[in-house]
């Protein structure tokens, strides 16, 4: 190696190591998190265990934990939170207006959202599919027998499209009765107006378990329809806040795998020699959270407040929840699930 290559590549190495060195700055989006002192997340108006107000306006459900991982993240609180409730038709004009700061409602990532509406999509955080729920009076027992029935379907979403995709293909002719408000929509099909209800399977299994009179009543359909992968965006333009709230999803799934919890956080981060684990609590030497505009405990912050990806499932929409979904496609890779998280170093 002459000199002047010997030059060159000690340049590119330099570079290297400054890039990779070079901590996040802070974005518009991110300021003006931390300078109004809480994040501002558009959830659904409500839908049982993904997100959902009490009596006292206080919320919770998996798209509101997932919020307030981020809001410990970056604040150190993960009390730090407005709630925003949004229709399907409301939801991606609040967060391209800068209603909101991340949409975290039972979203749909698909290409011409996450291409042409300004958005960028932060990863899964519920694995879903279309299907289909009936009174077990109508005598059906698969979405093949549905020819001609009228369906109950809210507007301004995937399941709209997918429902009419499903009909063609199949030659059903079903008929479509459209609402703009969920509540507008499952209301109707409670009081008979329509024979079928269609949206996400998990949505049909929180509906039936919270709406129906008698949940018993109602079947759930064996097919589901299409893939319904659902997840939290951001307005792009700001990209360090994109990356804190795509790696505070990543941090709750590796947490999991580490067997790190709400209840031995603090334990695993005083007492662990797992580099993984110190990687991510911020008990060792390492400092992820510098290239993320944050400190070193960040991910321990959002552990702290809401726990790992599995007990977030398990406290909303678990089997042992009035909900009562498996795990399934939402479990670790590990597991046999769909679940995988790049790691966090």
């Amino acid at each position: 190696m002459n000199a002047t290559m010997r030059l060159t590549l000690g340049a590119a190495c330099a570079a290297v190591a400054t890039l990779t060195a070079t901590p996040a700055l802070a974005g518009k989006d991110l300021d003006a998190v931390k300078s109004r002192g809480a994040l501002v997340c558009g959830v659904n108006t409500g839908l049982a265990g993904f997100s959902a107000a009490d009596s006292q306006g206080r919320w919770t459900g998996l798209d509101v934990d997932y919020c307030r991982g981020v809001a410990a993240a970056i604040l150190g609180d993960g009390n730090k939170v407005r709630f925003s409730p949004l229709t399907a038709q409301q939801r991606f004009t609040a967060l391209q207006s800068g209603e909101v700061d991340v949409l975290s409602r039972n979203t749909t990532w698909t290409l011409t959202r996450d291409a042409s509406l300004g958005m960028h999509f932060i990863g899964v955080t519920f694995y879903d599919g279309q299907g289909f729920m009936v009174p077990k009076s109508l005598k059906v027992t698969s979405a093949k027998q549905l020819k001609g029935a009228t369906v109950c379907v809210q507007s301004g979403t995937t399941t709209e499209l997918n429902l009419t995709d499903y009909s063609r293909a199949n030659n059903l002719q079903m008929k479509p009765v459209v609402f703009e408000k969920q509540e507008a929509s499952t209301g109707a099909y409670f009081s008979g107006r329509c024979q079928v209800f269609t949206t996400d399977a998990s949505g049909l299994a929180s509906i039936r378990s919270k709406e129906a009179q008698k949940p018993d009543d109602h079947l759930i359909l064996p097919e589901l329809i299409s893939k319904e992968p659902l997840g939290p965006s951001v307005r792009r333009g700001d990209d360090e806040f994109f990356a804190i709230a795509k790696w505070t999803l990543n941090a709750l799934l590796e947490a999991e795998e580490f067997g790190i919890t709400q209840a031995n956080v603090d334990q695993m981060k005083k007492d662990s020699k797992n580099p993984g684990v110190m990687r991510l609590l911020g008990s060792g030497t390492e400092d992820t959270g510098k290239l993320l505009g944050l400190d070193k405990e960040w991910a321990y912050r959002a552990i702290k407040a809401v726990g790992n990806y599995g007990e977030i499932f398990e406290r909303h929409v678990g089997p042992k929840t009035p909900i009562g979904l498996p795990r399934g496609s939402n479990n670790l890779w590990s597991n046999g699930g769909l679940m995988y998280a790049p790691p966090v170093r």
